[in-house]
């Protein structure tokens, strides 16, 4: 083909079209290629179900850079965001506990199963975002590489250890806790009661293969903490019209700056010449060139997939082959005739936001130990949320649709990942029967429901091992040394290729942090003028 684009962006989950709407807004010419149908990447939208919209696999809101969205002007192109009011934890005993957006019900809530606890939460609340607050420019800019010896890099890093000292000796200490901690242990040193610490100590495992008790899980808490509607820390929401109205707002706004997006346009390699990448060929054949090419897929598919291991350094090439993805979770969404009820508590104000099953850490910590002998947990972590109460575009009139985050799903079950396809539905039975011993009519009024294993989210959706997070957000796989030593400034060891998906810095979830900043390390490079 004649054209030469400025920047061929593969990959159009939210992550590349973020990157191509920056790029495509500073006057490049941008072409962003799809391999599925719809946009999104796992940040989509389908009616899967007829009159039934699901967010099928990312399904709430809340790092998406607040930056991002004043730079790229996403409201106007359809983004708007309902926050949650609750997070409901139903328990075993017919009690729950629900934490509120209101502080002084949370207080009360808490305050049945523990004064004490009832009286410590504010102070915690307060300690997360201070240490948020100074994470914040952090995972906002490029990751800080220590072993550098560039002036620039040394004032960044002098900058950072005076705000370090800014956070005061207490948040100081509990920063580098939390490097290290398991979020249990990080809970145990604030709370007494299991009931509160066990729903908030899942924002530790999250899309990581460890459980709650494992050595740097408090890190990834703290990662999902983050989040914030309104500068609100903590904060999350629903996207109006599913998650999937993310990827579309980004979509609408690199076309309005003039980039081309195709989808049903896999990509079947990378073209090389003279060690450097010239564009890429499309699985029917054609040959795209472009001056720089930027994928948003993950770094072992980018690399061994597309570039090829010959084409690699082999000290690189023996890096990311040590890069740790390890799927470890799945979804299952359901269309619902009405709206489920619990029985520990009627009604649906509690239902306006996530709901989690997690009744205890012995709970989370059992269903753990199932995964890491290659079995689904039978009794698993559930998250849950329905979006239908605030959002009535998602679902006919007094229908609901119900999605559920589930964990553990290892894709390395040990039957081999691939007998997944032959377990999906025995998967989608475990999560009905966990809901229903606190959903007694849930069977009745199931009309579909979509279930989607790791190895779903591999084939489908080209998430490698079923990893949500483009890799584990452990501490090895931080910063700068996401996704390699040496390579975690967007740029790649193979020039002109960049990295603009969850697998470099910041990392994972609906953020678009590393979409915006490997287009800014693209401009500032100037490989593609």
């Amino acid at each position: 083909m004649s054209t030469v684009y400025d920047a061929i962006i593969i990959g159009g989950g939210h992550n590349g079209l973020i990157t191509a709407a920056y790029l495509a807004k500073a006057g490049r010419k941008v072409l962003v290629l799809e391999r599925r149908h719809v946009l999104g990447g796992a940040a989509v939208s389908e009616e899967i179900y007829p009159g039934f919209t699901y967010s099928v696999c990312s399904y709430v809101v809340s790092l998406l850079r607040p930056h991002i969205i004043r730079d790229l002007d996403l409201p106007k192109f359809g983004l708007d965001i309902i926050p949650l009011n609750a997070s409901f934890s139903p328990l075993p005993d017919g009690d729950s506990l629900c934490r509120w957006d209101d502080a002084a019900r949370t207080r009360r809530e808490i305050a049945r199963f523990s004064p004490r606890d009832a009286e410590v939460a504010p102070e915690f609340s307060r300690a997360m975002a201070q240490i948020s607050r100074f994470v914040k420019p952090i995972i906002d800019g490029p990751a800080i590489d220590p072993a550098s010896m560039g002036p620039e890099e040394a004032l960044r890093l002098l900058k950072l250890g005076r705000r370090f000292r800014g956070l005061g000796k207490d948040n100081m200490v509990r920063f580098i806790k939390m490097m290290t901690m398991s979020a249990s242990d990080f809970l145990d040193e604030w709370f007494e009661s299991d009931v509160l610490k066990a729903p908030m100590s899942v924002s530790g495992i999250i899309g990581t293969f460890l459980g709650v008790r494992s050595p740097g899980t408090a890190y990834v808490l703290l990662h999902h903490y983050m989040g914030e509607i309104d500068g609100a820390f903590r904060s999350w929401g629903f996207s109006r019209g599913g998650t999937g109205m993310v990827s579309e707002a980004c979509a609408g706004s690199a076309r309005h700056y003039g980039a081309e997006i195709r989808t049903q346009a896999p990509v079947a390699k990378i073209l090389m010449s003279g060690g450097r990448a010239t564009g890429v060929v499309l699985e029917n054949g054609d040959e795209i060139r472009g001056k720089i090419v930027a994928s948003g897929v993950d770094p072992r598919r980018t690399f061994f997939g597309f570039v090829g291991e010959d084409n690699l350094d082999p000290e690189f090439a023996k890096q990311i082959s040590h890069y740790k993805l390890r799927g470890s979770s799945g979804k299952v969404n359901f269309a619902l005739d009405r709206l489920p009820e619990f029985k520990c508590r009627p009604g649906s104000e509690h239902l306006h936001g996530d709901i989690a099953i997690a009744p205890s850490v012995d709970y989370l910590e059992r269903a753990y130990d199932q995964a890491k002998y290659g079995e689904f947990s039978r009794r698993p972590y559930i998250n849950a949320v329905i979006p239908s109460l605030v959002d009535p575009t998602v679902a006919p009139p007094g229908k609901h649709v119900l999605s559920c985050f589930v964990q553990y799903a290892p894709y390395n079950i040990k039957e081999g990942a691939s007998a997944w396809p032959e377990k999906r539905e025995a998967f989608g039975d475990t999560v009905v029967d966990t809901l229903a011993e606190y959903i007694p009519n849930l069977k009745d009024i199931i009309l579909h429901r979509q279930v989607i294993t790791p190895w779903d989210m591999e084939q489908d959706f080209g998430l490698t091992e079923g990893n949500i997070f483009h890799g584990e957000l452990s501490f090895e796989q931080l910063a700068f040394l996401r996704p390699a030593a040496r390579w975690s400034h967007y740029k790649t060891p193979v020039r002109n290729l960049w990295l603009c998906g969850s697998g470099a810095h910041p990392g994972g979830g609906l953020m678009g942090g590393p979409g915006a900043l490997a287009a800014e390390a693209i401009l500032s490079s100037g490989e593609c003028r």
